[in-house]
Protein backbone atom coordinates (compact mmCIF):
# COMPACT_ATOMS: atom_id res chain seq x y z
CA UNK A 1 0.00 0.00 0.00
CA UNK A 2 1.45 3.28 -0.98
CA UNK A 3 2.55 5.90 1.99
CA UNK A 4 -0.28 8.32 2.80
CA UNK A 5 0.85 12.05 4.88
CA UNK A 6 -2.48 13.54 6.48
CA UNK A 7 -2.46 17.05 7.73
CA UNK A 8 -3.38 16.75 11.71
CA UNK A 9 -7.03 19.22 12.11
CA UNK A 10 -8.69 17.52 15.45
CA UNK A 11 -7.53 17.21 18.97
CA UNK A 12 -8.17 13.59 18.64
CA UNK A 13 -5.96 12.96 16.08
CA UNK A 14 -3.29 15.45 17.67
CA UNK A 15 -3.23 13.20 20.70
CA UNK A 16 -2.70 9.83 18.47
CA UNK A 17 0.26 11.94 17.05
CA UNK A 18 1.32 12.42 20.36
CA UNK A 19 1.29 8.70 21.26
CA UNK A 20 2.40 7.60 18.17
CA UNK A 21 6.28 8.52 19.57
CA UNK A 22 5.68 6.76 23.07
CA UNK A 23 4.45 3.68 21.26
CA UNK A 24 7.23 3.77 18.99
CA UNK A 25 9.95 3.90 22.04
CA UNK A 26 7.64 1.76 23.85
CA UNK A 27 10.15 -1.43 24.93
CA UNK A 28 13.44 1.21 24.99
CA UNK A 29 15.08 2.02 27.89
CA UNK A 30 16.50 5.25 27.09
CA UNK A 31 13.47 6.66 26.12
CA UNK A 32 11.52 9.57 28.15
CA UNK A 33 8.10 10.04 27.38
CA UNK A 34 6.87 13.96 27.35
CA UNK A 35 3.95 14.69 29.93
CA UNK A 36 1.11 14.00 27.02
CA UNK A 37 -1.21 17.13 28.08
CA UNK A 38 1.94 19.41 28.03
CA UNK A 39 2.79 18.06 24.21
CA UNK A 40 -0.87 18.66 23.59
CA UNK A 41 -0.51 22.43 24.86
CA UNK A 42 2.39 23.63 22.97
CA UNK A 43 0.71 22.06 19.55
CA UNK A 44 -2.17 23.71 20.28
CA UNK A 45 -3.40 27.20 18.40
CA UNK A 46 -5.32 28.03 21.81
CA UNK A 47 -3.28 27.15 24.63
CA UNK A 48 0.71 28.02 23.06
CA UNK A 49 0.73 32.00 22.72
CA UNK A 50 3.31 31.36 20.76
CA UNK A 51 0.76 30.92 17.68
CA UNK A 52 0.93 35.04 18.27
CA UNK A 53 3.58 34.73 15.63
CA UNK A 54 4.47 31.64 14.62
CA UNK A 55 2.20 29.33 12.36
CA UNK A 56 2.72 25.33 11.69
CA UNK A 57 0.84 22.12 10.77
CA UNK A 58 1.15 18.59 12.05
CA UNK A 59 1.21 15.32 9.41
CA UNK A 60 0.96 11.79 10.24
CA UNK A 61 2.06 9.22 7.83
CA UNK A 62 0.37 6.23 7.59
CA UNK A 63 1.60 2.74 5.99
CA UNK A 64 -0.99 -0.03 5.84
CA UNK A 65 -3.44 2.01 7.34
CA UNK A 66 -1.57 2.42 10.92
CA UNK A 67 0.54 5.66 11.71
CA UNK A 68 4.30 4.87 10.79
CA UNK A 69 5.85 8.86 11.19
CA UNK A 70 4.53 12.24 12.70
CA UNK A 71 6.30 15.79 11.86
CA UNK A 72 5.31 19.68 12.95
CA UNK A 73 6.40 22.49 10.39
CA UNK A 74 6.42 25.57 11.91
CA UNK A 75 7.43 28.92 10.71
CA UNK A 76 8.50 31.18 13.28
CA UNK A 77 7.62 34.84 12.25
CA UNK A 78 9.75 36.46 14.54
CA UNK A 79 12.64 34.74 14.66
CA UNK A 80 12.82 35.16 11.09
CA UNK A 81 12.43 38.48 11.32
CA UNK A 82 14.97 38.62 14.14
CA UNK A 83 18.03 36.88 12.13
CA UNK A 84 16.43 38.23 8.82
CA UNK A 85 15.88 34.76 7.65
CA UNK A 86 13.14 33.03 5.37
CA UNK A 87 13.28 29.35 6.96
CA UNK A 88 10.95 26.76 8.33
CA UNK A 89 11.49 24.68 11.27
CA UNK A 90 10.71 21.07 11.91
CA UNK A 91 10.15 19.33 15.12
CA UNK A 92 7.93 16.47 17.27
CA UNK A 93 9.55 14.30 14.48
CA UNK A 94 9.46 9.96 14.91
CA UNK A 95 9.18 7.56 11.89
CA UNK A 96 10.04 3.96 11.55
CA UNK A 97 12.94 2.76 9.49
CA UNK A 98 11.39 3.04 6.33
CA UNK A 99 12.66 4.87 3.12
CA UNK A 100 9.47 5.54 1.77
CA UNK A 101 7.76 6.73 5.11
CA UNK A 102 10.97 9.21 6.01
CA UNK A 103 10.79 10.43 2.34
CA UNK A 104 6.94 11.24 2.65
CA UNK A 105 6.74 12.60 5.74
CA UNK A 106 9.57 15.28 5.08
CA UNK A 107 8.29 15.83 1.51
CA UNK A 108 4.77 17.00 2.93
CA UNK A 109 6.99 19.62 5.59
CA UNK A 110 9.06 20.90 2.92
CA UNK A 111 5.99 21.21 0.49
CA UNK A 112 3.88 23.07 2.83
CA UNK A 113 6.98 25.07 3.69
CA UNK A 114 7.78 25.86 -0.09
CA UNK A 115 4.57 27.10 -0.30
CA UNK A 116 4.73 29.60 2.17
CA UNK A 117 8.04 31.19 0.74
CA UNK A 118 10.40 30.10 3.01
CA UNK A 119 14.05 29.14 1.68
CA UNK A 120 15.19 26.67 4.16
CA UNK A 121 14.05 24.00 6.85
CA UNK A 122 16.03 23.45 9.80
CA UNK A 123 15.18 21.04 12.83
CA UNK A 124 14.60 19.67 15.08
CA UNK A 125 13.56 22.77 16.88
CA UNK A 126 10.05 23.75 18.17
CA UNK A 127 8.41 27.15 18.50
CA UNK A 128 10.15 28.53 20.74
CA UNK A 129 14.06 27.26 22.75
CA UNK A 130 12.30 26.05 25.31
CA UNK A 131 10.58 23.51 23.22
CA UNK A 132 13.07 20.14 22.66
CA UNK A 133 15.37 21.00 20.11
CA UNK A 134 18.35 18.57 18.69
CA UNK A 135 18.69 15.55 17.19
CA UNK A 136 20.27 12.83 18.78
CA UNK A 137 23.81 12.15 17.22
CA UNK A 138 25.56 10.78 20.23
CA UNK A 139 24.91 8.99 23.92
CA UNK A 140 22.07 7.04 22.47
CA UNK A 141 22.69 4.28 24.93
CA UNK A 142 22.27 7.35 27.63
CA UNK A 143 18.33 8.03 29.36
CA UNK A 144 17.39 11.49 27.96
CA UNK A 145 16.12 13.99 30.36
CA UNK A 146 12.63 15.74 30.33
CA UNK A 147 13.65 18.72 27.93
CA UNK A 148 16.07 16.71 25.67
CA UNK A 149 14.73 14.77 22.49
CA UNK A 150 15.56 10.88 22.32
CA UNK A 151 15.54 8.79 18.68
CA UNK A 152 16.82 5.73 17.38
CA UNK A 153 20.18 6.15 15.53
CA UNK A 154 18.45 5.11 12.36
CA UNK A 155 16.97 8.79 12.34
CA UNK A 156 20.49 10.01 11.55
CA UNK A 157 20.80 7.76 8.61
CA UNK A 158 17.59 9.18 7.33
CA UNK A 159 17.63 12.78 7.20
CA UNK A 160 21.14 12.82 5.57
CA UNK A 161 20.53 10.16 3.31
CA UNK A 162 17.82 13.18 1.98
CA UNK A 163 20.06 16.36 2.08
CA UNK A 164 19.90 17.06 5.06
CA UNK A 165 23.10 18.28 6.49
CA UNK A 166 24.57 19.90 10.16
CA UNK A 167 23.48 23.01 11.02
CA UNK A 168 24.64 23.35 14.77
CA UNK A 169 25.25 21.00 17.68
CA UNK A 170 24.48 21.21 21.23
CA UNK A 171 26.47 18.45 23.85
CA UNK A 172 25.62 17.51 27.28
CA UNK A 173 27.73 16.96 29.91
CA UNK A 174 26.92 14.26 32.88
CA UNK A 175 29.11 15.47 36.25
CA UNK A 176 30.09 13.88 39.36
CA UNK A 177 28.46 15.71 42.22
CA UNK A 178 31.92 16.68 44.24
CA UNK A 179 31.87 15.02 48.08
CA UNK A 180 32.02 18.70 49.36
CA UNK A 181 32.43 22.37 47.59
CA UNK A 182 35.46 22.84 45.53
CA UNK A 183 37.82 25.48 47.16
CA UNK A 184 38.08 27.36 43.62
CA UNK A 185 33.70 28.07 43.48
CA UNK A 186 34.15 28.94 47.20
CA UNK A 187 36.74 31.45 46.85
CA UNK A 188 35.96 32.62 43.42
CA UNK A 189 31.96 32.76 44.28
CA UNK A 190 33.13 35.24 47.59
CA UNK A 191 35.96 37.22 45.10
CA UNK A 192 32.64 37.62 43.22
CA UNK A 193 30.34 38.71 45.60
CA UNK A 194 32.70 41.50 46.79
CA UNK A 195 34.09 42.70 43.89
CA UNK A 196 30.49 43.04 42.01
CA UNK A 197 28.39 43.55 45.13
CA UNK A 198 25.93 41.01 44.80
CA UNK A 199 23.66 38.96 47.13
CA UNK A 200 22.08 35.35 46.37
CA UNK A 201 18.64 35.00 47.60
CA UNK A 202 17.44 31.91 48.92
CA UNK A 203 13.58 31.74 49.17
CA UNK A 204 11.43 29.79 51.43
CA UNK A 205 7.73 28.94 49.63
CA UNK A 206 7.04 29.11 46.18
CA UNK A 207 4.72 32.30 46.61
CA UNK A 208 8.26 34.11 47.51
CA UNK A 209 9.24 33.10 43.97
CA UNK A 210 6.34 34.97 42.23
CA UNK A 211 7.62 38.27 42.77
CA UNK A 212 10.94 37.30 41.04
CA UNK A 213 9.16 35.00 38.33
CA UNK A 214 8.71 37.45 35.38
CA UNK A 215 12.62 38.96 36.05
CA UNK A 216 13.81 35.62 35.44
CA UNK A 217 12.88 35.29 32.24
CA UNK A 218 13.64 38.34 31.19
CA UNK A 219 16.84 37.56 32.05
CA UNK A 220 16.97 34.53 30.32
CA UNK A 221 15.79 37.04 27.04
CA UNK A 222 18.72 38.91 26.98
CA UNK A 223 21.32 36.37 28.47
CA UNK A 224 20.20 33.96 25.70
CA UNK A 225 19.70 37.02 22.48
CA UNK A 226 22.84 36.01 20.69
CA UNK A 227 22.22 31.96 20.55
CA UNK A 228 21.25 30.14 17.88
CA UNK A 229 17.56 30.08 17.00
CA UNK A 230 16.47 32.30 20.14
CA UNK A 231 14.10 34.92 20.26
CA UNK A 232 12.88 36.81 22.67
CA UNK A 233 10.08 35.69 24.55
CA UNK A 234 6.51 37.64 24.65
CA UNK A 235 5.06 39.06 27.95
CA UNK A 236 2.11 36.46 27.31
CA UNK A 237 4.73 33.49 26.49
CA UNK A 238 6.23 34.66 29.92
CA UNK A 239 3.17 34.26 31.91
CA UNK A 240 2.58 30.56 30.25
CA UNK A 241 6.39 29.17 31.15
CA UNK A 242 6.13 31.19 34.57
CA UNK A 243 2.58 29.42 34.99
CA UNK A 244 4.37 25.90 33.31
CA UNK A 245 7.87 26.21 35.41
CA UNK A 246 7.35 27.52 38.47
CA UNK A 247 4.88 24.81 40.29
CA UNK A 248 7.67 22.44 39.07
CA UNK A 249 10.53 24.33 41.35
CA UNK A 250 12.51 22.49 43.92
CA UNK A 251 13.57 25.28 45.89
CA UNK A 252 17.38 23.93 47.29
CA UNK A 253 17.81 24.50 43.63
CA UNK A 254 16.71 27.58 42.63
CA UNK A 255 19.15 30.48 43.07
CA UNK A 256 19.07 34.26 42.35
CA UNK A 257 21.45 36.38 42.41
CA UNK A 258 21.02 40.50 42.15
CA UNK A 259 23.01 43.08 42.21
CA UNK A 260 22.69 44.52 45.84
CA UNK A 261 22.61 48.62 44.96
CA UNK A 262 19.20 48.17 42.76
CA UNK A 263 18.16 44.80 43.58
CA UNK A 264 18.12 43.60 39.70
CA UNK A 265 18.53 39.98 38.60
CA UNK A 266 21.81 39.72 36.93
CA UNK A 267 21.88 35.77 37.53
CA UNK A 268 19.21 32.37 38.23
CA UNK A 269 20.41 29.01 38.57
CA UNK A 270 17.67 26.41 38.33
CA UNK A 271 17.58 22.88 38.80
CA UNK A 272 15.39 20.07 39.77
CA UNK A 273 15.42 16.29 40.17
CA UNK A 274 15.38 14.28 37.77
CA UNK A 275 12.15 13.20 36.15
CA UNK A 276 13.44 10.86 33.95
CA UNK A 277 12.66 7.19 35.54
CA UNK A 278 9.22 8.96 36.71
CA UNK A 279 8.23 10.23 33.24
CA UNK A 280 8.86 6.60 32.34
CA UNK A 281 7.14 4.84 34.98
CA UNK A 282 4.36 6.87 33.82
CA UNK A 283 4.38 6.01 30.52
CA UNK A 284 3.65 10.30 29.75
CA UNK A 285 0.52 10.10 31.35
CA UNK A 286 -0.43 12.21 34.74
CA UNK A 287 -3.53 9.93 35.55
CA UNK A 288 -4.02 7.60 37.33
CA UNK A 289 -0.88 6.80 39.13
CA UNK A 290 1.80 8.97 36.98
CA UNK A 291 1.45 11.61 39.36
CA UNK A 292 2.51 9.58 42.23
CA UNK A 293 6.16 8.52 40.30
CA UNK A 294 6.54 12.73 39.42
CA UNK A 295 5.93 13.35 43.24
CA UNK A 296 8.22 10.55 44.85
CA UNK A 297 11.06 11.68 42.28
CA UNK A 298 11.04 15.77 42.92
CA UNK A 299 10.53 14.80 46.90
CA UNK A 300 11.56 11.78 47.53
CA UNK A 301 15.46 10.73 48.78
CA UNK A 302 16.44 7.74 46.26
CA UNK A 303 16.59 10.20 43.24
CA UNK A 304 20.30 10.08 42.43
CA UNK A 305 20.55 12.93 39.18
CA UNK A 306 19.79 16.69 39.28
CA UNK A 307 18.56 18.09 36.15
CA UNK A 308 20.61 21.37 35.71
CA UNK A 309 17.46 22.65 33.69
CA UNK A 310 18.79 26.61 33.20
CA UNK A 311 21.65 29.03 34.42
CA UNK A 312 21.63 32.51 32.84
CA UNK A 313 23.48 35.66 33.57
CA UNK A 314 23.43 39.20 32.46
CA UNK A 315 25.42 39.79 29.41
CA UNK A 316 27.21 42.17 31.66
CA UNK A 317 28.17 39.59 34.08
CA UNK A 318 29.09 36.64 32.19
CA UNK A 319 32.44 35.37 32.03
CA UNK A 320 33.23 36.92 35.65
CA UNK A 321 32.38 33.78 37.80
CA UNK A 322 28.72 34.40 38.77
CA UNK A 323 28.20 31.17 37.53
CA UNK A 324 30.39 30.30 40.91
CA UNK A 325 27.72 31.99 43.12
CA UNK A 326 24.96 29.61 42.22
CA UNK A 327 27.04 26.46 42.31
CA UNK A 328 28.13 27.37 46.00
CA UNK A 329 24.81 26.98 46.27
CA UNK A 330 23.62 23.93 44.33
CA UNK A 331 26.83 21.63 45.47
CA UNK A 332 26.23 21.63 48.88
CA UNK A 333 21.91 21.03 48.95
CA UNK A 334 23.36 18.10 46.33
CA UNK A 335 25.62 16.90 49.17
CA UNK A 336 23.05 17.26 51.75
CA UNK A 337 20.31 15.24 49.49
CA UNK A 338 22.46 12.61 48.71
CA UNK A 339 22.27 13.39 44.47
CA UNK A 340 25.44 11.88 43.10
CA UNK A 341 25.39 13.20 39.55
CA UNK A 342 23.90 16.01 37.15
CA UNK A 343 23.27 16.22 33.79
CA UNK A 344 23.77 19.97 32.52
CA UNK A 345 21.27 19.51 29.79
CA UNK A 346 22.27 21.16 26.02
CA UNK A 347 24.67 23.52 25.38
CA UNK A 348 26.03 24.70 22.08
CA UNK A 349 29.09 23.62 21.26
CA UNK A 350 30.88 26.85 20.33
CA UNK A 351 29.35 28.53 23.89
CA UNK A 352 32.82 28.40 25.42
CA UNK A 353 31.66 30.36 28.71
CA UNK A 354 29.12 27.96 29.25
CA UNK A 355 31.36 24.90 29.11
CA UNK A 356 33.75 26.41 31.18
CA UNK A 357 31.39 26.39 34.13
CA UNK A 358 32.56 22.26 34.22
CA UNK A 359 36.19 23.33 34.47
CA UNK A 360 37.72 21.52 37.56
CA UNK A 361 34.41 19.04 38.09
CA UNK A 362 34.59 15.35 37.42
CA UNK A 363 32.53 15.67 34.12
CA UNK A 364 32.02 13.52 30.91
CA UNK A 365 30.69 15.44 27.65
CA UNK A 366 28.23 12.15 27.10
CA UNK A 367 25.40 13.43 24.61
CA UNK A 368 25.76 15.40 21.49
CA UNK A 369 22.68 16.73 19.12
CA UNK A 370 22.05 18.10 16.12
CA UNK A 371 20.24 20.69 14.26
CA UNK A 372 20.03 20.02 10.41
CA UNK A 373 18.97 22.11 7.73
CA UNK A 374 18.09 21.97 3.82
CA UNK A 375 17.13 24.35 1.20
CA UNK A 376 14.05 24.11 -0.37
CA UNK A 377 15.17 25.98 -3.41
Amino acid sequence: MAIQVKEVRDKDTLKKLIQFSIDLYKDNEYYVPPLVYDEIATLSRDKNPAFEHCESANFLAYKDGEIAGRITAIINHKANNTWNQKNARFGFVDFIDDKEVVDALFGAAEEWARYRGMEKIHGPLGFTDFDSEGMLVEGFDRIGTMTGIYNYPYYVDHIERIGYIKDQDWVEYLINIPKEVPERYARVAEIVRRRFNLNVVRVNSKDDVYPYAHDIFKLFNVAYKDLYGFVELSEAQIDYYVNMYIPMLRLNFLSLVLRAEDNKLIGVGIGIPSMSRALQKSGGKFLPTGWYHLYKAMKGTNNKVLDLMLIGIDPEYQGKGVNALIFNQFIPEAIRLGFEYAESNPELELNSKVQSMWEGLDSEQHKRRRAYIKSLK
